[in-house]
């Protein structure tokens, strides 16, 4: 936690040595204090960045160190090119340095949360003689297709430190889209079902 101006002043005023002529040097609006005040105030603003600084050290929260974040990264890529907001732009950041890759349904889900989505998948299997009357009908070709179900529009709200000239919410699919695409097992087929 940064240290405020005042605290500096003071550690100033408590490394002078003992004595009169100091104590005078020391008095409240003497032009030694001024001089404390003026290197304590920078101190204490040097001391706050030093704070920024460990706070941008996690994508989670950075604004200042973003883009150098995204180039670290990759970013933008194919899918992340058009994000209008921050917080859509933190989210892709975190998606792609923690996705380690994955085939499951869990998978695809925790990379849709990363990225925003609330989702669910749906599997298909062909029909055969063991299945149940009341299910439907699917081919052997089906096996291979998986649906991806979300909202009819995620909205994407801005954060208190996202930038005045940015849209304070934003609507749309294709980031899932995409990205659900990118990562999907080339040997499958996704499909997308937006609301109910």
């Amino acid at each position: 936690m940064a240290k405020t101006a005042s605290e500096y002043k003071q550690q100033f005023k408590a490394l002078l040595p003992p004595g009169k002529l100091w104590e005078s040097l020391g008095r409240e609006g003497s032009v030694a204090d001024r001089l404390w005040e003026a290197k304590a105030q920078e101190y204490a603003r040097i001391d706050r960045r030093v704070d920024d600084l460990l706070a941008e050290a996690n994508p989670l929260r950075t604004v200042e160190m973003l883009p150098d974040w995204e180039e670290f990264a990759g970013l933008p890529d194919v899918c992340t090119g058009t994000l209008l907001t921050v917080q859509q732009r933190r989210n892709a950041l975190v998606q792609k340095l923690t996705s380690v890759g994955g085939q499951s349904r869990a998978y695809f889900v925790g990379v849709a949360a990363a990225l925003g989505y609330e989702i669910t998948i749906d599997e298909f299997e062909p029909h055969t003689c063991e299945t149940a009357c009341d299910q439907p009908i699917y081919d052997e070709d089906w096996r291979w297709t998986w649906r991806v179900n979300a909202a009819e529009q995620t909205i994407i709200e801005s954060t208190c430190e996202s930038p005045c000239n940015e849209p304070l919410r934003v609507w749309g699919n294709e980031l899932l889209e995409c990205t659900i695409e990118r990562l999907k097992p080339a040997h499958t087929n996704v499909l997308f079902g937006y609301g109910g």
